[in-house]
């Protein structure tokens, strides 16, 4: 990297590395510690600048099996923890962090269709998933994501930020979405469809609460943020990393009665 002129590197800390059982009670493995502060110190060395990010898909398979992961709320707290720990090891010399990597992979596929970790979906897909019901589990995941993210914001500029002089963000994916037509309703499915894949993650830490669109669709099977958890999240990043892979045309779908089960795939 260095011998092609680059001046930043981005990696990924994983959280059973470091935290084997998901907590500081469980035991810090030094010796993952020990990794981190080595290849941070190679990469300055090297005039590479570290970003680093924080979650990056993997929940230590202790706490998936104590309280399943980010479906329970309790994971919030322990997410901040171990994002305190990374900060008090490695805030001296990291000074761009990332909290989470691609939110929406993990809720759409861990989730809705199983293809990723834990692998949950509804029966009637016969994906073979090991439980699961994609018309809550996606928004249910998506919200504790995103005040996992916050809260370990909140921690970072309350107690690190002014001594450490660093920032925070996350990284967010997206796909463009383009009308089909010239036509009002493939206009607005484009919208809804944008809302659902960008607007799902983006307007919560930009405003404090979920798309309208999301809010009428998706009804009383989509979390609400309290005063305080809204206050908390609008504003909940210095940066915003964007990956963006392709585009796709929308379509408006005549509207039908689908089962609840079944609405997340279908509305996407």
């Amino acid at each position: 990297m260095k011998d092609m002129n680059m001046d930043a590197f981005r990696f990924s800390i994983s959280w059973s590395r470091i935290l084997p059982k998901g907590k500081v009670g469980g035991g810090i493995n030094q010796e993952g510690i020990k990794y981190y502060n080595n290849l941070i110190d190679e990469l300055l060395a090297n005039g590479l600048k570290p970003f680093v990010t924080i979650f990056h898909w993997d929940v230590p398979q202790a706490l998936e099996d104590v309280y399943g992961g980010f479906l329970s709320p309790h994971i919030v707290e322990d997410f901040r923890v171990y994002a305190e720990l990374c900060f008090k090891e490695f805030g001296d010399r990291v000074k761009n962090w990332i909290t989470l990597n691609e939110s929406r992979s993990v809720s759409k596929n861990g989730y809705a269709n199983g293809r990723f970790a834990p692998g949950r979906c509804s029966a009637w897909l016969n994906m073979n998933c090991t439980g699961g019901d994609l018309g809550t589990e996606p928004y249910l995941v998506a919200h504790h994501q995103l005040l996992a993210h916050a809260t370990a914001v909140q921690a970072y500029k309350i107690k690190y930020q002014d001594f450490q002089k660093g920032v925070i963000g996350i990284t967010l994916n997206y796909d463009w979405l383009v009308p089909f037509s010239n036509s009002k309703s493939d206009s607005d499915a484009a919208e809804r469809a944008l809302d659902f894949m960008f607007g799902w993650y983006m307007e919560p830490i930009a405003k404090g609460e979920y798309p309208r669109s999301m809010q009428s669709l998706v009804g009383n099977r989509l979390p609400k943020f309290s005063e305080v958890q809204s206050r908390l999240l609008k504003g909940s990043f210095d940066f915003l990393g964007l990956n963006y892979y392709s585009s796709f045309y929308a379509a408006h779908a005549p509207h039908y009665m689908i089962p609840a089960d079944q609405a997340y795939r279908l509305i996407l």
